[in-house]
């Protein structure tokens, strides 16, 4: 079974100035990342530099380090980027983790750190281990709701479990897959409030795990693109929050 951190805060976590949006990463491995990885996170810190810039957002969370395979814990900050700034590290990511595991820690965190929009990867963990479609599904709901009760306003985008090495050759679990991004389409319809938006991502354009992964499921540099293209563009388009994601960065 894949290893599952826990939930540790740490002093700073808390983001002190109150004009800047509040941008927490939820998600699985493929989102915290292993050490030597540049991770979809940073390419989403590049993207808010360039379209929002300092002091218009600011990233959160209870963590900021890689998983370390030698130690199987997620204790490496040895970034693909030495100088990805240490405040932009932070996050709410775990090697093993799903929604499953986040729902029971979400509303904490979203009230330690006040964020105001969470970008949330999850549910491939979930149903490789842990729960069929449906539990996965209302794993999901009761996150959202427990967000909520923490922060009545925030705003969530959410990504669908996007193509992977087992669904090619495991039919069961495609068809599993298949149907919780159904589910968590009617979790989106169900629960969209304009008080606390819910957005569902698409798929990331183009896709390729040949290509876009080093493993058939984590991704390697233009997967960690397109996976912050996904969240950048869903966001530009439905609330115009920074701008169209433009790949790789003039300053990257």
């Amino acid at each position: 079974m894949a290893q599952v951190s826990t939930v540790t805060y740490q002093a700073g976590a808390v983001i002190g100035h109150d004009g800047a949006m509040r941008f927490l990463f939820v998600g699985d491995s493929m989102t915290v990342g292993k050490a030597g990885d540049f991770t979809w996170r940073y390419r989403m810190w590049q993207h808010l530099e360039a379209t929002v810039g300092d002091g218009g957002y600011a990233i959160t969370g209870p963590r900021a380090g890689l998983y370390d395979t030698g130690a199987d814990a997620p204790l490496s900050h040895a970034y693909g980027d030495p100088a990805f700034p240490a405040p932009a590290r932070r996050h709410l990511a775990g090697w093993g983790e799903g929604w499953l595991h986040m729902a029971p820690v979400i509303a904490d965190t979203v009230m330690a750190t006040r964020a105001d929009i969470l970008l949330v990867s999850l549910g491939l963990i979930d149903l490789g281990f842990y729960t069929d479609s449906e539990q996965t599904a209302g794993n999901a709901r009761a996150f959202v709701t427990a967000a909520r009760s923490a922060n009545p306003h925030v705003k969530m985008v959410l990504l669908p479990v996007i193509p992977n090495i087992r669904a090619e050759s495991d039919a069961p679990f495609a068809a599993e897959c298949d149907r919780f991004n159904v589910l968590l389409a009617k979790v989106v319809a169900d629960l969209d409030d304009p008080r606390s938006p819910l957005l569902l991502a698409s798929h990331p354009a183009g896709y390729d795990l040949r290509t876009d992964t080093y493993d058939g499921t984590h991704p390697g540099p233009s997967g960690e693109h397109k996976l912050a293209g996904a969240f950048a563009d869903a966001m530009h388009q439905a609330w115009e929050v920074g701008g169209p994601y433009a790949g790789v960065p003039a300053f990257a």
